[in-house]
């Protein structure tokens, strides 16, 4: 299963999870006509993440345009208050603090794109 994201600012969520996530693009980029990207691929720390700029012809709507997300991304990383703490120093909007939860320590943030966030790391 791979996220994929749709933003209003294809351009500035690239760099914006390449600073807050390590995020490398992985592949070929496709851009509209006009100027929006219509697809990149991402990764980060191995996994995959796809991104859109909103298209509304093909049914592509941004959290901005919606008024709020619809769905979470579940990051595992490390180290998850370095992460967390980094995503929030380059844009990100706290939701939850991290703190230890079962056998992982997790925090929540939103993106400056809208998207909900869980920033996690195994205990121990």
């Amino acid at each position: 299963m791979v996220p994929y994201l749709t933003v209003h600012d294809g351009a500035a969520a690239i760099e914006f999870y390449a600073a807050a996530f390590g995020a490398k693009e992985t592949g070929e980029r496709y851009d509209e006509e006009d100027g929006r990207i219509g697809f990149v691929a991402l990764e980060i720390d191995g996994e995959p993440l796809y991104l859109s700029d909103e298209n509304h012809e093909y049914g592509a709507y941004a959290p901005r345009t919606l008024g709020h997300g619809t769905s979470s991304v579940v990051l595992h990383v490390g180290d998850a208050d370095a992460t967390y703490a980094r995503a929030v120093a380059v844009g990100g909007t706290v939701d939850r603090e991290p703190r230890d939860q079962g056998d992982e320590r997790r925090g929540w943030l939103f993106d400056p794109f809208g998207h909900h966030w869980a920033i996690c790391s195994p205990l121990g």
